[in-house]
């Protein structure tokens, strides 16, 4: 019993692993499209098969007819020379009377077996009238189906394309989340911020080192305003005479106190 139960598991197993692939690897519109493939071939198959029973049924149909006819024919040759019988004994000639009077015997006799003939296969013929009728309704139902299987077919892929579609933009739309801080959009304006940041401090250093350089400028100009005004002085002009700048020599060490000393 233990091993028929583990036997009985790994089967169970086995089948469950096996259908779980053939799930994995159906395709719903190539399922879809065998599906309407092969009851396409069943109908073809059953067209041909009605084809068959209708055309025996018409084999039947003309035998019937033709028994029919036949025994209409026997039963004309029968009237026909049982007259001519009757003519032949009129004229007393009873030996031709005789022979017409047996040739319509036959004649009766055909006749019986075309009729009975027909009566035998009156019965065939209406049971493989109904059996040809049922077929009919029943291919006519299948062709029905078929154009249903065909529009669920056709529903079905295009549900399938639907939902396909709308796993692929909520993957995509998965993917790309602005709103993450982790996710690849949120690293690059990280990355750009920080740039940013950098290119701003040099403008502001750039800046700051500019002043300096302007600041050192003006003071470089008003050194040499005092260094000319001395050389003029030196060689017996008026400061007066040298142009009307501010006199404040800063940035030299000379104290108030010495001037007192002049």
């Amino acid at each position: 019993m233990v091993k028929q139960s583990i036997f009985g598991r790994m089967a169970q197993l086995a089948k469950a692993n096996i259908n779980s692939l053939l799930d994995q690897a159906e395709d719903p519109q190539k399922m879809l499209d065998q599906m309407v493939r092969d009851y396409t071939n069943n109908i073809a198959e059953a067209e041909s098969a009605v084809a068959q029973t209708i055309g025996n049924l018409r084999m039947l149909q003309d035998d019937y007819n033709e028994d029919i006819r036949n025994a209409q024919d026997w039963g004309n040759k029968a009237l026909a020379a049982s007259r001519k019988a009757d003519e032949y004994r009129a004229k007393g000639d009873v030996g031709d009377a005789e022979k017409f009077d047996n040739l319509a015997k036959v004649a009766l006799q055909r006749q019986i077996a075309s009729e009975n003939e027909a009566k035998s296969a009156a019965p065939n013929i209406a049971a493989q009238t109904e059996v040809v009728d049922k077929l009919k309704h029943g291919l006519d139902q299948m062709k029905g189906k078929l154009n249903e299987l065909t529009s669920k077919r056709n529903e079905l892929v295009a549900r399938s394309k639907t939902v396909a579609a709308q796993s692929q933009v909520h993957d995509a739309l998965k993917s790309i989340n602005i709103m993450d801080p982790t996710s690849e959009v949120g690293r690059f304006e990280e990355k750009i911020r920080r740039e940013e940041a950098k290119v701003r401090g040099q403008q502001e250093l750039a800046a700051s080192s500019l002043d300096a350089q302007f600041n050192s400028l003006e003071d470089m100009g008003e050194q040499t305003e005092i260094e000319a005004r001395l050389a003029a002085m030196k060689s017996g002009g008026s400061p007066a005479a040298i142009g009307t700048g501010n006199g404040d020599a800063s940035g030299s060490t000379v104290d108030e106190a010495d001037f007192d000393k002049l």
